[in-house]
Protein backbone atom coordinates (compact mmCIF):
# COMPACT_ATOMS: atom_id res chain seq x y z
CA UNK A 1 0.00 0.00 0.00
CA UNK A 2 1.40 3.44 -0.75
CA UNK A 3 1.72 5.84 1.56
CA UNK A 4 2.32 9.53 1.44
CA UNK A 5 6.08 10.13 3.66
CA UNK A 6 7.83 13.03 4.44
CA UNK A 7 11.27 12.69 5.44
CA UNK A 8 13.65 15.28 7.41
CA UNK A 9 17.17 15.98 6.65
CA UNK A 10 16.96 14.45 3.27
CA UNK A 11 19.83 16.32 1.13
CA UNK A 12 22.23 14.03 1.82
CA UNK A 13 23.30 10.91 3.84
CA UNK A 14 20.60 8.68 5.35
CA UNK A 15 18.12 10.98 4.20
CA UNK A 16 18.72 10.70 0.49
CA UNK A 17 19.38 7.23 0.33
CA UNK A 18 15.32 6.80 2.22
CA UNK A 19 13.86 9.36 0.01
CA UNK A 20 14.68 7.70 -2.97
CA UNK A 21 14.38 4.20 -1.75
CA UNK A 22 11.09 5.05 -0.26
CA UNK A 23 9.93 6.96 -3.36
CA UNK A 24 11.58 3.27 -5.56
CA UNK A 25 9.07 1.22 -3.46
CA UNK A 26 6.34 3.03 -4.36
CA UNK A 27 5.06 5.84 -1.96
CA UNK A 28 4.99 9.39 -2.50
CA UNK A 29 7.67 11.10 -0.75
CA UNK A 30 8.43 14.49 0.14
CA UNK A 31 12.08 15.12 0.99
CA UNK A 32 12.16 17.89 3.05
CA UNK A 33 15.54 20.01 2.70
CA UNK A 34 16.57 23.48 3.75
CA UNK A 35 18.00 25.92 1.48
CA UNK A 36 16.97 24.64 -1.58
CA UNK A 37 17.80 27.94 -3.40
CA UNK A 38 21.39 28.01 -2.66
CA UNK A 39 23.21 25.61 -0.61
CA UNK A 40 21.05 22.55 -1.02
CA UNK A 41 20.35 23.75 -4.76
CA UNK A 42 21.88 20.65 -6.37
CA UNK A 43 20.61 18.35 -3.79
CA UNK A 44 17.03 19.44 -4.73
CA UNK A 45 17.68 19.29 -8.34
CA UNK A 46 19.18 15.44 -7.90
CA UNK A 47 16.04 14.69 -6.19
CA UNK A 48 13.71 15.82 -9.20
CA UNK A 49 16.09 14.38 -11.58
CA UNK A 50 15.73 10.65 -9.66
CA UNK A 51 11.85 11.06 -9.85
CA UNK A 52 11.87 12.14 -13.65
CA UNK A 53 14.15 9.32 -14.27
CA UNK A 54 12.83 6.70 -12.81
CA UNK A 55 9.48 7.46 -12.63
CA UNK A 56 8.36 7.72 -8.92
CA UNK A 57 7.13 10.12 -6.75
CA UNK A 58 9.91 12.42 -5.06
CA UNK A 59 8.85 15.55 -4.30
CA UNK A 60 12.02 18.06 -2.72
CA UNK A 61 10.06 20.73 -0.49
CA UNK A 62 11.93 23.46 1.14
CA UNK A 63 11.23 22.22 4.71
CA UNK A 64 14.09 24.34 7.66
CA UNK A 65 13.47 21.94 10.15
CA UNK A 66 14.84 24.56 12.46
CA UNK A 67 12.68 27.21 11.87
CA UNK A 68 8.63 26.37 12.83
CA UNK A 69 7.26 28.69 10.45
CA UNK A 70 8.90 27.15 7.58
CA UNK A 71 8.06 23.28 9.26
CA UNK A 72 4.07 24.51 9.35
CA UNK A 73 4.28 26.04 5.68
CA UNK A 74 5.99 22.72 4.43
CA UNK A 75 3.16 20.56 6.32
CA UNK A 76 -0.06 22.75 5.11
CA UNK A 77 1.44 22.51 1.89
CA UNK A 78 1.73 18.54 1.98
CA UNK A 79 -1.58 18.14 3.51
CA UNK A 80 -3.45 20.79 0.60
CA UNK A 81 -1.85 18.45 -2.39
CA UNK A 82 -1.56 15.12 -0.97
CA UNK A 83 -4.23 15.24 1.48
CA UNK A 84 -2.52 13.95 4.10
CA UNK A 85 0.57 12.39 5.69
CA UNK A 86 0.85 8.82 6.83
CA UNK A 87 4.89 8.43 7.45
CA UNK A 88 7.50 11.44 9.46
CA UNK A 89 10.56 10.09 9.11
CA UNK A 90 12.57 12.14 11.61
CA UNK A 91 16.19 12.12 10.04
CA UNK A 92 17.47 15.78 10.52
CA UNK A 93 20.45 15.86 12.70
CA UNK A 94 24.37 17.04 12.77
CA UNK A 95 27.65 15.92 14.84
CA UNK A 96 30.28 17.49 16.08
CA UNK A 97 33.41 16.10 17.14
CA UNK A 98 35.75 17.50 20.14
CA UNK A 99 35.93 17.68 23.23
CA UNK A 100 33.06 18.67 25.22
CA UNK A 101 34.71 21.18 27.41
CA UNK A 102 35.58 22.95 24.25
CA UNK A 103 32.11 23.74 22.70
CA UNK A 104 29.92 26.18 23.84
CA UNK A 105 27.33 26.32 25.90
CA UNK A 106 25.61 27.95 22.66
CA UNK A 107 27.01 24.70 20.23
CA UNK A 108 25.54 22.14 22.84
CA UNK A 109 22.27 23.98 22.27
CA UNK A 110 22.75 24.13 18.70
CA UNK A 111 23.52 20.16 18.45
CA UNK A 112 20.52 19.93 20.72
CA UNK A 113 18.45 21.63 18.65
CA UNK A 114 19.30 19.88 15.35
CA UNK A 115 19.10 16.36 17.15
CA UNK A 116 16.26 16.72 19.48
CA UNK A 117 14.20 20.11 19.07
CA UNK A 118 13.58 19.92 15.32
CA UNK A 119 11.30 16.82 15.77
CA UNK A 120 9.27 18.66 18.12
CA UNK A 121 8.38 21.41 15.43
CA UNK A 122 7.75 18.39 12.90
CA UNK A 123 5.70 17.02 14.94
CA UNK A 124 3.60 19.43 16.44
CA UNK A 125 2.78 20.22 12.25
CA UNK A 126 2.13 16.61 11.45
CA UNK A 127 0.13 14.95 14.99
CA UNK A 128 -2.73 17.22 14.76
CA UNK A 129 -3.41 15.45 11.35
CA UNK A 130 -2.79 12.32 12.71
CA UNK A 131 -4.75 12.39 15.73
CA UNK A 132 -7.52 13.18 13.38
CA UNK A 133 -7.30 10.62 11.46
CA UNK A 134 -6.43 7.84 14.32
CA UNK A 135 -3.50 6.72 12.01
CA UNK A 136 0.10 7.61 11.29
CA UNK A 137 3.41 6.12 11.85
CA UNK A 138 6.69 8.09 13.64
CA UNK A 139 10.24 6.46 12.32
CA UNK A 140 12.81 8.03 14.37
CA UNK A 141 16.71 7.89 13.38
CA UNK A 142 18.69 7.40 16.17
CA UNK A 143 21.91 6.17 16.89
CA UNK A 144 23.40 3.14 18.80
CA UNK A 145 25.91 5.61 20.44
CA UNK A 146 22.77 6.35 22.79
CA UNK A 147 23.65 3.02 24.75
CA UNK A 148 26.50 1.76 22.47
CA UNK A 149 30.42 1.62 23.28
CA UNK A 150 31.30 5.60 22.99
CA UNK A 151 34.41 6.41 22.44
CA UNK A 152 35.75 10.01 23.76
CA UNK A 153 35.37 13.02 21.89
CA UNK A 154 32.04 13.14 20.33
CA UNK A 155 30.01 13.69 23.99
CA UNK A 156 27.57 16.49 22.68
CA UNK A 157 26.28 14.31 19.47
CA UNK A 158 26.24 11.02 21.85
CA UNK A 159 24.09 13.65 24.56
CA UNK A 160 21.80 14.65 22.08
CA UNK A 161 20.64 10.83 20.10
CA UNK A 162 20.19 9.61 23.92
CA UNK A 163 17.81 12.70 24.72
CA UNK A 164 15.72 12.17 21.27
CA UNK A 165 15.54 8.34 21.62
CA UNK A 166 13.99 8.99 25.44
CA UNK A 167 11.26 11.49 23.63
CA UNK A 168 10.67 8.71 20.90
CA UNK A 169 10.05 6.51 23.36
CA UNK A 170 7.84 8.48 25.05
CA UNK A 171 6.04 9.60 22.22
CA UNK A 172 5.38 5.81 21.21
CA UNK A 173 3.35 5.48 24.34
CA UNK A 174 1.06 8.83 24.23
CA UNK A 175 0.77 9.37 20.34
CA UNK A 176 0.01 5.53 20.16
CA UNK A 177 -3.93 6.58 22.11
CA UNK A 178 -4.40 7.88 18.89
CA UNK A 179 -3.39 5.31 16.48
CA UNK A 180 0.18 6.63 15.51
CA UNK A 181 2.67 3.97 15.89
CA UNK A 182 6.14 4.13 16.31
CA UNK A 183 9.65 2.74 15.09
CA UNK A 184 13.00 3.40 16.03
CA UNK A 185 15.79 2.94 13.61
CA UNK A 186 19.19 2.52 15.40
CA UNK A 187 22.34 2.91 12.98
CA UNK A 188 25.55 1.72 14.33
CA UNK A 189 28.64 4.01 12.90
CA UNK A 190 29.28 4.25 9.55
CA UNK A 191 32.62 6.29 8.76
CA UNK A 192 31.68 5.98 5.12
CA UNK A 193 28.99 6.12 2.68
CA UNK A 194 27.65 9.29 4.68
CA UNK A 195 28.95 12.60 4.87
CA UNK A 196 28.16 12.24 8.66
CA UNK A 197 31.74 12.24 9.69
CA UNK A 198 32.47 14.49 7.16
CA UNK A 199 30.81 17.70 7.99
CA UNK A 200 30.87 17.32 11.90
CA UNK A 201 31.20 20.45 13.27
CA UNK A 202 34.14 21.84 15.43
CA UNK A 203 34.14 23.18 18.91
CA UNK A 204 34.83 27.14 19.32
CA UNK A 205 37.08 27.57 22.02
CA UNK A 206 40.35 25.97 20.18
CA UNK A 207 42.33 27.02 23.09
CA UNK A 208 40.82 24.16 25.39
CA UNK A 209 40.59 21.62 22.59
CA UNK A 210 44.66 22.26 21.88
CA UNK A 211 45.00 21.46 25.86
CA UNK A 212 42.86 17.95 25.18
CA UNK A 213 45.07 17.51 22.14
CA UNK A 214 48.17 18.63 23.73
CA UNK A 215 47.11 15.99 26.42
CA UNK A 216 45.98 12.87 24.34
CA UNK A 217 47.31 13.50 20.78
CA UNK A 218 44.94 12.86 17.86
CA UNK A 219 42.61 11.23 19.42
CA UNK A 220 39.99 12.44 16.80
CA UNK A 221 41.96 10.74 13.90
CA UNK A 222 42.44 7.60 16.09
CA UNK A 223 38.65 7.05 16.84
CA UNK A 224 37.41 7.41 13.24
CA UNK A 225 40.38 4.83 12.32
CA UNK A 226 39.07 2.58 14.91
CA UNK A 227 35.49 2.67 14.37
CA UNK A 228 36.10 2.74 11.04
CA UNK A 229 37.89 -0.78 11.72
CA UNK A 230 35.18 -2.01 14.27
CA UNK A 231 32.71 -2.10 10.71
CA UNK A 232 33.34 -5.12 7.85
CA UNK A 233 34.28 -3.84 4.83
CA UNK A 234 30.67 -4.73 3.22
CA UNK A 235 29.19 -2.53 5.50
CA UNK A 236 26.62 -0.71 3.50
CA UNK A 237 24.39 2.79 4.68
CA UNK A 238 21.64 1.57 2.21
CA UNK A 239 20.17 -0.41 4.43
CA UNK A 240 19.20 1.74 6.97
CA UNK A 241 17.07 3.10 4.23
CA UNK A 242 16.13 -0.59 3.25
CA UNK A 243 14.92 -0.90 7.33
CA UNK A 244 13.00 2.10 6.64
CA UNK A 245 11.40 1.25 3.70
CA UNK A 246 10.66 -2.13 5.71
CA UNK A 247 8.95 -0.94 8.23
CA UNK A 248 7.20 1.51 6.51
CA UNK A 249 5.68 -1.40 4.64
CA UNK A 250 4.29 -3.33 7.29
CA UNK A 251 0.78 -3.58 8.74
CA UNK A 252 0.13 -1.28 11.82
CA UNK A 253 0.43 -3.64 15.10
CA UNK A 254 3.50 -5.76 13.33
CA UNK A 255 6.58 -3.16 13.26
CA UNK A 256 9.05 -3.73 15.79
CA UNK A 257 10.08 -1.02 18.40
CA UNK A 258 13.23 -0.68 17.53
CA UNK A 259 15.57 -2.15 14.44
CA UNK A 260 19.09 -2.56 14.45
CA UNK A 261 21.61 -1.60 11.38
CA UNK A 262 24.53 -2.05 13.54
CA UNK A 263 27.19 -3.54 11.55
CA UNK A 264 29.95 -2.84 13.86
CA UNK A 265 27.92 -4.03 16.88
CA UNK A 266 29.07 -1.42 19.68
CA UNK A 267 26.62 -3.47 21.81
CA UNK A 268 23.70 -0.93 21.48
CA UNK A 269 21.17 -3.79 20.88
CA UNK A 270 21.87 -5.66 23.79
CA UNK A 271 21.71 -2.58 26.23
CA UNK A 272 18.04 -1.67 24.37
CA UNK A 273 16.74 -5.38 25.07
CA UNK A 274 17.48 -5.20 28.75
CA UNK A 275 15.58 -1.48 28.61
CA UNK A 276 12.85 -2.79 26.66
CA UNK A 277 12.52 -5.51 29.13
CA UNK A 278 12.25 -3.45 32.11
CA UNK A 279 9.79 -0.69 30.12
CA UNK A 280 7.46 -4.10 29.45
CA UNK A 281 7.73 -5.08 32.83
CA UNK A 282 6.68 -1.47 34.47
CA UNK A 283 3.84 -0.95 32.19
CA UNK A 284 2.50 -4.70 33.25
CA UNK A 285 3.15 -3.86 37.17
CA UNK A 286 1.19 -0.26 36.68
CA UNK A 287 -1.49 -2.04 35.12
CA UNK A 288 -1.53 -0.87 31.71
CA UNK A 289 0.24 -2.89 29.20
CA UNK A 290 -2.16 -1.75 26.56
CA UNK A 291 -0.73 1.54 26.02
CA UNK A 292 2.37 -0.37 24.90
CA UNK A 293 0.65 -0.71 21.48
CA UNK A 294 -1.02 1.63 19.00
CA UNK A 295 -4.68 2.07 19.52
CA UNK A 296 -6.49 0.24 16.45
CA UNK A 297 -9.09 2.41 16.40
CA UNK A 298 -9.60 5.17 14.54
CA UNK A 299 -10.79 8.82 14.34
CA UNK A 300 -9.97 11.64 16.80
CA UNK A 301 -12.10 10.15 19.82
CA UNK A 302 -9.77 6.98 19.68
Amino acid sequence: MSSTVVVSGASSGFGAMTVRALADAGHRVYAGMRATRDRNAPAFAEAREHASSNGVDLRPIELDVADQTSVDRAVAEIVAESGQIDVVVHNAGHMVLGPAEAFTVEQLAAVYDSNVLTTQRLNQAVLPHMRQRGDGLLVWVGSSSARGGTPPYLAPYFAAKAAEDALAVSYAVEAGRFGVDSVIVVPGSFTSGTNHFTNAGSPEREDVAAEYSARFGDTIDTVLERLAGLSPADADPQEVAREIVRVVGLPKGERPFRVYVDPADDGAERVYEVGEAVRQEFYERIGMPELLRPATTTGADA
